[in-house]
This record gives C-alpha cells, structure tokens and sequence, in this order.
C-alpha cells in the first residue's frame, strides 16, 4: 500500500477555530448545566482542547460509535460499544464529533440521547463534510466544512493511524 497526505486545515488554523468554538458554545449555553459527549475515538483530541477553550464548565462523558474500522465507507451498521455514564434527561447535549459526513452515527446517538430525555440536543464537529450527509442531521458548531477527501490527524484516523498528526490531512491511499 502507498500513501500520500495533503495539508488541508494547519494546526493554527485548528487552533483559532477551536477557541471560537469554544466562545460560541459558551455564551450559547451560558450558565445552563451541559453534558458534553466526546464520540471516541476520533473526537479524543478535538473535544480537550475544545473544552479547556471554554469559560463555562460543562460535565462531561464519553460514548463510542463504530462504523467505520478499517475501511474507507460506512458500514450496513452502527456499533455503540462504550455507553455514557451520566444521565441525560432534562440537561442540555453537545454532542462532540471529529466528522458527520452520511450523519447516519450522528443520528442514531441523537435519537439515543433523544429517548433518555434530553432537555436539548445540539452537536459540534470538527469536520463537517455537508455534501455527503444521507440523512437530516444538522451541525450546530461546526468547525470546518469540507466537501471532499478522505481526512486524518488531530484525531481522526485510517485503520487506527495517522490520529496523532497535529493537522488534517486528505489520504490518498492505494490498497
């Protein structure tokens, strides 16, 4: 297998993005009580520095979502393999993403949190790669919008690489 990776967003780039996020969400939520959900594992790094770039202090959690592995497209499937362990209803939810391109895992967690009674449902993604989406799911904090390329680094991965590159990158890669 050959690779080859593009720089498409820098690491100052993310950064600056990240404190404006950061901004936004907290004078969105203001002194309401929040649940952050970090979706693991791709989100891991987005979702700390995103919450250390906040004046607000939110409670936060975890869930992971597969649906990807080792390849490149989604699955038939969504795996829900780590469940949150705060309870949700009547709080407000951001849901924290590295990417919604089908919204198909966007989604089913929404609809999940959605029966457990969340007060409100919004979610942030660092990658928001609108032209794909499949069903109707809205990013309400994006951080930037891509239409195209498969992406990795600051997070997300191919077949579990590349996660800790300090930028995002399109992969280019012949199997």
């Amino acid at each position: 297998m050959t690779t080859s990776m593009q720089l498409i967003i820098d690491a100052e780039a993310i950064a600056k993005r990240v404190r404006e996020l950061g901004a936004n969400i907290s004078e969105h939520y203001g002194d309401e009580p929040l649940i952050m959900v970090c979706v693991l594992k791709g989100a891991f790094i987005f979702f700390a520095d995103l919450v250390r770039a906040m004046p607000i202090e939110p409670e936060v959690d975890f869930v992971r979502l597969a649906s990807y592995g080792a390849q490149t497209s989604r699955k038939e499937r969504i795996l829900f393999t780590k469940d949150m362990e705060l309870p949700v209803q009547d709080k407000h939810v951001l849901v924290v993403d590295d990417i919604v391109d089908t919204g198909h895992s966007a989604l089913y967690l929404l609809n999940v949190l959605r029966m457990r009674g969340a007060k409100s449902l919004r979610v942030c993604a660092l990658i928001d790669k609108r032209e794909r989406r499949e069903v109707d799911v809205s990013v309400d904090f994006p951080g930037f919008v891509l239409s195209e390329g498969f992406v990795i680094g600051y997070g997300l991965d191919y077949a579990e690489r590349y996660r800790h590159l300090p930028a995002v990158y399109t992969l280019n890669a012949d199997v």
